[in-house]
């Protein structure tokens, strides 16, 4: 897939200035333009302005700013900063790097203003006012949580005081003079006090409030007898913050930051809140070494995961009220997207129950272009108020992947896999019969045929299958026994003949009789080629949608309103792209199915085909085989063509005989056509999604409150599936020949 190329105007040499507006301009020096995408690496990039400016690798520090945002670098200082940076300024296609050497990294940063009006400004730009009730007692103030500041153990505190070393210095001198004396102006009482926090931080002393309301806010340094003052009030007929009263004069020594500093989590969430717009994703983990590494100031993940929640709430939106939107969002989707279907369900008390949304994009695209085949999964979100994601989706004409329909229910049950199902029946109104590539168990098997009766064929997944059987196997078979009996049982499952299929079977049996039996009493005529009915076109797996986890993986922790509109951003650009790649395709059959096709000509040139009896034909080929191809009935008794819908080697030959061209016997869904049928509609968009978020909803709709449901507290435990191909070996004693432990260990007398 072709990435986006971006223009990096790589700049050195110059210095920052401050303008009026508080934001950043850099004024003087060299640039050159490097191009950079998705595949350059850092190491390369380095290289290159080292080479362009003459600096040495490891001496340079790089700092970027996020579009729109003059006030505010960001560094790059790890390969993750350098492609963040990189998918972030794609849409724009340039972006302005500074390129500092570690001399002047002290002199470039060190360019606040220090005029109280200009200030005031600047303090706006980097910690904006979010929170409208913002005169308030700021409430971080009894949830404060210890930050250890980081310092050298085996060197003594300076008097002026330095984080780490003078790296972690040069990012707080941007906080220096973030207040500077009487009449200084902000907008809130919040504002001040992030303003004070960070003048605390950058001058290295404690203080404590000796008042602290909605009206007037008065700090002293906590240092015994120091004269150091400050007050600030509302300023008379107006809604600002001012401050009255200042002495600047510290007497005490200033270095009484030290481990056990109390830190508000708020302080940490207006330095994450910038980032966090840029990378949503942006983990607890690289964020306490991002903030270590910025201002010398030390977290342990649960701090950093904390302080993240608290700044994603405040840029995303409260999780508790996008619930009270959900009514709202499902008419605007409807609305915006004629022919979709949203709707949810609710508890007795109001309570959210489940939601179904499928756009008339996904449904037009699927009766118009796709196979009658849909993969159905879950994937469990840990939101706040946890819950699942049904999914249901198709595979394109190049096995891409084609969201059909997702709901969020509470978990997955017979019940919610009914509900959606029925909900899916509803929004397709399918006249063909459907193959379900799914799970057989959670209530699956049960709720296809319910729903869906004798309108669709249920192809059992496959790995799903064999995980099963693994699971059954362990402790009864060795390592090597339940390898064997795996491999046999995906020969069995790929069979495409009869014949094919009980061999395999036999093997299984040779081993193990009751393995053999466990596969008997699994249904084989669900999953197994040789034996399955309907048309799953060779797709044996009901996890296809790989991009789609991935999408859930970037969104599952959102508010649920937000989820939803990435998700439908996320399929809007998917169909975007995939119908400008179709326009351009001049073949009958897509580009994978045409190499395909191109295969089995080339191998069509080498056999012999005999005198037909009707429509049935021999084929002999290499090796004395021979096979028998029905050409009315699409068939060949190698089952490649009915599997694929592409014509085999075998019948191709034929074709050729009878003076036809391949392409009249492939499906229809694998051409071009198809594909432009499929992705013919697009998603539009929900305007104004963002304010519906913070709006109050409007009177005569439903008022849904979350689920009872809460995740709990730290960090999600994630339970790794044991890879097939990579069973664990089972120890086993040399001593006593038992399992589960050595010889060392072993307590056989």
């Amino acid at each position: 897939m072709a990435t986006n190329k971006v223009i990096a105007i790589c700049q050195s040499g110059g210095e920052f200035v401050t303008i009026k507006d508080g934001s950043l301009s850099y004024s003087g020096g060299d640039a050159f333009a490097i191009d950079i995408d998705q595949n350059t690496s850092m190491t390369d990039f380095k290289s290159e302005l080292a080479e362009n400016f003459g600096f040495g690798l490891e001496t340079m520090t790089l700092k970027y700013f996020l579009p729109g945002n003059k006030k505010t670098l960001i560094t790059i200082s790890k390969d993750k900063d350098f492609i963040r940076m990189v998918n972030f300024s794609s849409d724009a296609g340039t972006v302005e790097i500074f390129v500092i050497p570690e001399e002047a990294a002290a002199k470039n940063l060190s360019i606040l203003p220090a005029s109280r009006s200009s200030w005031t400004t600047a303090s706006e730009g980097v910690v904006p006012a979010i929170c409208a009730a913002g005169d308030g007692v700021e409430e971080d103030m009894t949830n404060d949580f210890q930050i250890e500041m980081a310092m050298p153990d085996d060197s003594p505190l300076p008097c002026n005081f330095v984080l780490v070393d003078q790296r972690h210095h040069t990012a707080i001198q941007q906080w220096e003079n973030v207040i500077t004396g009487v009449d200084q102006r902000f907008n809130t009482f919040i504002e001040f006090r992030d303003a004070l926090h960070k003048y605390s931080v950058a001058h290295g002393f404690a203080y404590k409030y000796k008042k602290n309301d909605s009206h007037r806010v008065s700090v002293k340094c906590k240092a015994q007898g120091c004269p150091w003052r400050i007050t600030a009030s509302r300023l008379s007929t107006t809604q600002l913050i001012c401050i009255k009263k200042m002495n600047p004069r510290h007497t005490c020594e200033r270095a009484v930051i030290k481990p056990g500093y109390r830190a508000t989590r708020g302080w940490v969430r207006t330095i994450l809140k910038e980032k966090l717009k840029a990378f949503p994703d942006y983990k607890p983990k690289d964020i306490a070494e991002d903030i270590k590494k910025e201002y010398g100031i030390q977290l342990n993940y649960s701090q950093a995961w904390r302080a993240k929640e608290i700044a994603r709430e405040q840029l995303q939106g409260s999780y508790k009220e996008a619930y009270s939107q959900l009514p709202l969002i499902c008419e605007k989707i409807k609305e915006t997207n004629p022919g979709s279907i949203a709707t949810f369900t609710t508890k007795e008390d109001s309570s959210f129950h489940r939601l179904f949304i499928s756009f008339y994009a996904s449904i037009s695209g699927f009766k118009q272009g796709s196979r009658p085949l849909l993969f159905l999964d879950n994937a469990i979100l840990n939101s706040k108020y946890q819950g699942v994601m049904l999914v249901a989706t198709a595979s394109d004409a190049e096995d891409g992947i084609f969201p059909v329909a997702f709901a969020i229910v509470d978990s997955e049950t017979e019940e919610n896999w009914l509900w959606f199902l029925e909900q899916l029946k509803t929004a397709l109104s399918e006249s063909r019969i459907i193959t379900f590539v799914a799970d057989f168990q959670n209530g699956l098997k049960n709720a296809i045929a319910q729903v869906f009766e004798k309108d669709a064929h249920h192809a059992y997944c496959l790995r799903q299958l064999a995980e099963k059987l693994n699971v059954d196997l362990k402790g009864q078979f060795s390592h090597e026994a339940r390898r064997y009996m795996l491999n046999d049982f995906y020969s069995v499952a790929y069979a495409t003949t009869p014949e094919g299929y009980y061999s395999a079977l036999e093997n299984i049996k040779s081993i193990s009789p009751d393995a053999y039996n466990w596969v008997i009493e699994s249904e084989p005529h669900h999953w197994a080629n040789a034996l399955f009915q309907g048309e799953r076109y060779n797709k044996m797996n009901s996890n296809f949608g790989q991009d789609f986890y991935s999408w859930v993986s970037e969104t599952h922790e959102f508010p649920i309103t937000q989820m939803i509109d990435e998700f439908r951003a996320k399929m809007m650009q998917s169909i975007y792209t995939r119908q400008v790649e179709s326009r351009e395709w001049v073949t009958t059959l897509t580009p994978s199915n045409e190499e395909k096709l191109q295969k089995e000509i080339e191998l069509a040139q080498s056999l012999q085909v005999s005198s037909p009896e009707g429509s049935l034909f021999q084929v002999n080929g290499g090796e004395s085989s021979v096979s028998l191809v029905d050409i009315n009935q699409c068939d060949c008794d190698c089952k490649i063509w009915r599997l694929t819908g592409l014509p085999c080697s075998h019948a191709i030959a034929v074709i050729g005989c009878i003076e036809k061209s391949p392409y009249e016997y492939c499906s229809t869904y694998l051409t071009v056509e198809s594909q432009r049928l499929m992705y013919a509609e697009s998603i539009q968009p929900v305007p104004n999604m963002d304010r519906m978020m913070l709006d109050d909803p409007p009177e005569g709709l439903v008022c849904v409150t979350p689920p009872p449901t809460r995740r709990t507290p730290g960090r999600p435990k994630m339970k790794k599936v044991e890879p097939l191909d990579m069973i664990k070996r089972q120890l086993q004693c040399s001593k006593c020949k038992g399992l589960g432990h050595n010889k060392k260990t072993c307590k056989a007398t």
